[in-house]
């Protein structure tokens, strides 16, 4: 009996937790909980170059972002933003750069030393203008920069290497300004019932004592009054319970069901693996492009970040990139045939019966047009 307990407890001790990869293997460039509440989210996930467009050389080393080689390199984030702040961590020589898709641009250098940039930018019709560019040195800690510019329409962010050069980024995160928001917390003014298909209006809609927007039963849809096209949402997100399947649609035709883009809230894996994800994987924009693996948690919060400018939709699950995706199919009025530049509501999915989901802290930014 005591060798038997002995061999249980050795094999618990041994054992593997669920997702050990994910909860006990440090990661890069993590942010804090209360930074994924804030909306901050990675430009670079300190793994791969993914979301950058890249002219020159560049690789991951020991989770930095090292670019530079025999010839100019340029880094470009392949998702424009309006209005943000952007803080940056550098070991190296080289510049950031903003370009706005109005003609306004603004340069900054950065320090051959261990450099911290702060970047606010300001959606104005004055672009290009720079309001502020201060720069201290400590001893201690290296350059930091502050600046604070104002930018016509959404900026691109490009960081320049000249040849010869070498810049080392450990880390790059941003924060959007999403400063409207669509859920007031009390009630579901803003949104109305969407009964295009009598059938499908099982879903129940509730404001919850703290303020959250309740989903039980399905299937049924939850539109805004309000139609959108270019934009940043943002949102919180609890499923109670296993693998429960809900989303986010955008871009719909109004007065049809569910006709629209769809950004996945599924949180299952397929065999336990993460970089799996079950039914496209919360993130995904449904039907056309999985995410990368499977971030947030059941019966916990986590933020999602929809970006839809123009072709391209990009994502964020807790500050983490899951999908960068251009829609290159031929332009049409409906999004499951082609690709959707309309306006349109956006809409919440009540899946099942076994739907039961909570939302809060519903907000978005809208885009200049291009």
């Amino acid at each position: 009996m005591m060798f038997r307990l002995l061999a249980v407890c050795t094999a618990l001790a041994v054992a593997p937790p669920a997702f050990a990869e994910d909860k006990d293997k440090p990661k890069p460039n993590p942010l804090t909980a209360k930074e994924i509440a804030d909306g901050w989210i990675l430009l670079f996930d300190g793994e791969t170059t993914f979301g950058w467009k890249i002219d020159g050389t560049a690789g991951v080393k020991d989770g930095a972002l090292v670019l530079g080689g025999a010839k100019l390199t340029t880094a470009v984030s392949t998702t424009t933003f309006s209005s943000y702040e952007l803080q940056m961590q550098t070991n190296g020589a080289g510049s950031v750069n903003l370009r706005s898709s109005k003609g306004g641009s603004h340069s900054a250098g950065l320090s051959k030393g261990p450099s911290t940039v702060h970047i606010t930018v300001v959606g104005s019709d004055a672009g290009g203008s720079s309001l502020e560019n201060r720069t201290t040195v400590d001893p201690n800690t290296g350059t930091h920069t502050n600046i604070t510019v104002a930018m016509s329409g959404p900026a691109e962010l490009r960081l320049e290497v000249p040849a010869g050069g070498s810049l080392s980024v450990q880390s790059i995160k941003l924060r959007p300004e999403c400063p409207k928001s669509l859920f007031t917390g009390k009630n579901l003014d803003g949104w109305k019932v969407n009964a295009a298909d009598p059938k499908r209006m099982a879903s129940k809609w509730d404001v919850t004592k703290g303020g959250e927007l309740s989903l039980k039963n399905g299937p049924g849809d939850l539109v805004t009054e309000k139609e959108f096209d270019n934009f940043v949402l943002q949102l919180e997100c609890k499923t109670l319970g296993k693998a429960l399947n809900s989303g986010v649609f955008f871009r719909c035709i109004p007065g049809q069901y569910q006709n629209g883009y769809e950004a996945q809230i599924h949180n299952g894996s397929k065999d336990d693996d993460r970089t799996k994800p079950a039914d496209f994987g919360t993130g995904a924009v449904y039907r056309r492009i999985a995410a990368r693996k499977v971030v947030a948690n059941d019966n916990e919060w986590f933020t999602m970040t929809v970006v839809a400018n123009g072709k391209r939709i990009t994502t964020w699950v807790n500050g983490y990139q899951t999908v960068d995706w251009t829609d290159d199919r031929k332009e049409s009025d409906n999004p499951r045939q082609g690709y959707r530049a309309t306006k349109g509501p956006l809409s919440i999915q009540g899946h099942d019966a076994t739907t039961d989901i909570l939302f809060r802290n519903i907000r978005i930014a809208e885009l200049p047009g291009k």
